[in-house]
């Protein structure tokens, strides 16, 4: 009976020490940001139109999606595929990557919001 008391508690110090380690290692990113676009830029397969979007950061099973709205006026949503890279220290300020492709069109690459710890690479 001892040994079944200790092997409980055993294993619930552990577990409890597991999720204190993956805690620390988990990027932080927000639900919700804001991000304006200067000009117009490609997320994924659409082109957004410059101007401010409201972006939530989803989850669609173990995908991460970014939904993408415009905060004012009409638009669609747009969906896309990120992945999520760890930072070294918190982002100081937002920041977009891009690229652009044969059509002269501003490819999204990467968006840093200020106050995570990870980048959103598309």
């Amino acid at each position: 009976m001892r040994f079944i008391k200790v092997l409980g508690v055993t294993l619930c110090v552990l577990a409890m020490a597991g999720l204190a380690f993956a805690a620390t290692n988990n990027p932080v990113v927000r639900d919700a940001n804001r991000v304006t676009f200067a000009a117009p830029i490609r997320v994924g397969t659409s082109l957004l139109p410059a101007g401010e979007y409201m972006v939530r950061h989803t989850m669609e099973g173990q995908e991460h999606i970014m939904v993408f709205q415009p905060v004012k006026g009409e638009g669609p949503e747009v969906r896309a595929k990120c992945t999520l890279v760890p930072l070294t220290k918190k982002a100081d300020r937002t920041t977009t990557s891009y690229q652009t492709n044969a059509a002269n069109e501003r490819v999204l690459q990467e968006l840093v919001f200020a106050g995570e710890t990870a980048k959103h690479v598309f």
